[in-house]
């Protein structure tokens, strides 16, 4: 995988995490990839479903400049007081518990935890990647933990494999992974009425073919055409299924990690750390292609 141009340090090196998904790419600077280094860096996403590439210097416009080439950005969506994005960068979204001078908030998501999600799976058209640059980071806790999908697929017992086919899932757009109402929204107690989009419980990926899980997040999901107690026990055993310690890498940050998850195939949550430490992680969202595809 190595390349000339790309190159600041050493040659490039691939390292599996030896969990069901995850892998560190070490001795590069992804401000410096040429196009067979950027293609090779695309085929390990694909192969791996997650990235992890430390040590980086990314200004916003690097990080949005690096992200651009995975395709059209997907525009920051409204933190929870009501702010769009940040002034002059519309596809950055800042997560962060710090207050700005004005005493609100500089990003979104708080100090608790983030529940497993997939990012904005209750649009028609969700994102295909997200990327997460560690500016400030907290002395502990925030981690981030990844499950795989596709492994969580393949890994369910004969008859339930059998029993999810053909279903459709509610993605519900009623709260973010951060617990918080989304701006606009009318909350609801019934699965059925709430917000989002239907898309197939059991998809197949675009570049690898797999076969995948696609549940988005737990919280007012609804199993279509289900009775509601029949859906929510079904989904009750997919989630306990789908986030098994045995199909999940958690990653520990450090400044200057960027990492890099395949929003289709993947999804991830965050543990909550100690409102009084800092933690600034700027975050970009690349747009899908299509609509998830059974």
């Amino acid at each position: 995988m190595a390349s000339a141009a790309m190159l600041d340090r050493t040659d490039p090196e691939l390292v599996p995490t030896g969990a069901a998904l995850g892998a560190e790419l070490r001795g590069v600077d992804l401000r410096r990839l040429d196009a067979a280094a950027f293609a090779a860096l695309l085929d390990a996403w694909h192969r791996h479903s997650v990235l992890l590439v430390r040590g980086q210097s990314l200004s916003p416009d690097d990080l949005i400049a690096f992200s651009r080439r995975f395709g059209a950005l997907d525009h920051a969506p409204i933190q929870e007081n009501g702010r769009r994005f940040v002034e002059g960068r519309p596809e950055l979204y800042v997560v962060s518990n710090v207050l700005g001078p004005d005493g609100q908030p500089i990003g979104s998501l708080g100090a608790g935890e983030a529940v497993w999600h997939t990012d904005m799976s209750y649009l028609p058209r969700p994102p295909k990647a997200s990327m997460l640059y560690a500016l400030e980071i907290p002395p502990s806790g925030g981690d981030t933990h990844f499950a795989c999908m596709a492994a969580a697929y393949e890994g369910l017992p004969p008859d339930l494999k059998a029993r999810v086919q053909g279903l459709k899932v509610k993605h519900d757009g009623t709260y973010n992974s951060g617990g918080f109402l989304r701006a606009g929204v009318t909350p609801t107690d019934d699965p059925r009425a709430a917000p989002g989009h239907l898309h197939p419980l059991v998809c197949r990926h675009p570049e690898t073919g797999r076969c995948m899980l696609y549940l988005g997040r737990r919280r007012m999901a609804y199993v279509d055409g289900l009775d509601l107690a029949e859906s929510e026990a079904l989904l009750d055993v997919l989630w306990q299924h789908a986030t098994r310690p045995a199909i999940c890498w958690r990653h520990q940050w450090r400044v200057s990690d960027l990492v890099l998850w395949d929003n289709r195939s993947t999804m991830h949550r965050r543990d909550p750390f100690d409102a009084a430490a800092r933690r600034i992680m700027h975050r970009t969202q690349v747009k899908g292609e299509a609509p998830p595809m059974a």
